[in-house]
């Protein structure tokens, strides 16, 4: 790779979306936002008991086609959540792909649990089927309807399934994968609202999904996330646990359990449900950012602009180019330069093994994403590139 395919590269940014300085991913609100958000402060309408929440869980449950839903505060306490009723505790490991954000990790260890990192694949982005297969047939034996990793003679419990940059990876597969070895399936779609895979919404798969309403997803609420479940024994034990496992009457300050201050406060909720008012927009925007990307770059033959996967229908959340080998010095001059001239790119998240404080945990081999680390890029990404087109 030289200066010249760097000058190439930057022409077709500029193509697909002009000269202007954009960041990665910004929210867009309107009069809606102001409206609704009002509405909840002149009520005093504020904290985790409004009705707003309960509206905001009624659409999500609608839009995706799970049976019960629970809006958090965000993906991360979701996840730590779906963990602690999976039963991780000190003794389990949960399996999580490499190439990942780090809140799955967080979200093991809180609960005393042991992250065990797994390979992806390059057409997904997500956990590679086959080789987990063939990994999980040599290192682990089925014990007493446990997988039971047989280096450490722990309980290989679950299996986080990421959708990553709101592409599906093979959920069904995973899935048949998972019954097979006696693990809990969780479906990490942070990213993934509005992406479908074989026409079925992305975190209703497993027995547990989460999403994330962070200010740089598909809607925001400002910050907050959910938990999908189509179980009704799981989504008891979630309702009670959400909100401080409280028991007894309105005014009563009652708990015969450990609970979690987890619950979305309803002027968050009605951040959403403006923002679920625009959905259908900005799932169009999304889609038609990536055809404009496709485009401009049709002329690189070292880089392509990653497409939904076969049997899926992507959300798009973040625009993805992905150079045709590792090349990790070209990768960061791609980087220093789009991101001094105003252009808020950005690169995958560093491999979560290779962080400090994870080193030292089990690991598949992962050459499939330390060489992806080297070559994906994320390209500005936010809904109002296209909409103010």
């Amino acid at each position: 790779m030289t200066d010249k395919n760097l000058q190439k590269i930057l022409s077709a940014i500029r193509k697909a979306i002009g000269n202007k300085k954009c960041v990665l991913h910004e929210p867009y609100f309107d009069k809606n936002e102001k409206s609704l958000i009002n509405k909840s402060i002149n009520s005093n309408s504020v904290s985790t008991y409004g009705k707003e929440t309960d509206i905001l869980e009624k659409k999500i449950k609608e839009f995706t086609g799970s049976k019960y839903c629970f809006a958090l505060i965000n993906g991360t306490s979701a996840l730590h959540l779906c963990l602690f009723v999976s039963g991780i505790q000190p003794n389990t490991e949960v399996l999580i792909p490499a190439l990942n954000y780090i809140a799955s990790a967080n979200a093991t260890l809180y609960l005393g649990g042991t992250p065990h990192f797994i390979e992806v694949e390059e057409k997904t982005f997500g956990p590679d089927v086959l080789k987990l297969e063939k990994y999980l047939q040599k290192n682990t034996t089925i014990k007493n309807n446990n997988c039971i990793n047989k280096k450490t003679n722990k309980i290989i419990k679950a299996l986080v399934a990421t959708h990553i940059f709101g592409h599906p990876c093979n959920i069904q597969g995973i899935k048949k994968l998972c019954k097979r070895f006696k693990l809990v399936l969780i479906e990490d779609a942070a990213e993934g609202l509005g992406s479908y895979y074989k026409n079925k919404h992305v975190g209703t798969f497993g027995s547990l999904g989460v999403l994330s309403f962070n200010g740089n997803k598909i809607i925001t609420t400002g910050g907050g996330g959910a938990i999908l479940t189509n179980s009704k024994k799981l989504a008891s034990k979630i309702n009670k646990l959400y909100k401080i496992s409280r028991t007894g009457e309105n005014w009563e300050y009652k708990y015969n359990s450990l609970g979690f201050n987890y619950r979305m406060p309803s002027i968050n909720a009605q951040l959403g449900l403006a923002q679920f008012k625009k959905i259908k927009k900005f799932l169009n925007a999304k889609r038609n950012l990536y055809r404009v990307y496709r485009n401009a770059f049709s002329d690189l033959k070292d880089i392509k602009i990653i497409e939904e996967p076969k049997n899926s229908r992507s959300n798009y959340w973040l625009q993805t180019m992905l150079l045709n080998r590792s090349n990790k010095k070209f990768l960061n001059k791609i980087l220093k330069k789009t991101n001094k001239i105003g252009y808020g790119t950005r690169p995958v998240w560093k491999l979560l093994n290779t962080n400090i404080y994870l080193k030292k945990y089990p690991k598949m081999d992962l050459r499939i994403s330390s060489d992806l680390e080297k070559r994906i890029i994320n390209l500005p990404s936010s809904p109002k590139l296209w909409l103010k087109k």
